[in-house]
């Protein structure tokens, strides 16, 4: 099988990385929640953008 290194594919847009500072201050911005609650949304449902939007919107 052949691996090509200059290929890259598209970001994944569907999914919310808390490792990457750029992420969580955009999706933080995108949502309206500070940065603990969105860590806590993650923990609560994983990292699905459908997932965390649901939960942040339930009491």
């Amino acid at each position: 099988m052949t691996v090509k290194m200059n290929s890259v594919g598209s970001p994944d847009r569907d999914r919310i990385s808390l490792g990457e500072d750029h992420e969580v201050r955009d999706w933080m911005a995108t949502l309206g929640v500070s940065e603990d609650e969105l860590r806590e949304a993650v923990d609560a449902v994983g990292n699905s953008v459908d997932a965390v939007r649901a939960y942040l919107r339930c009491p």
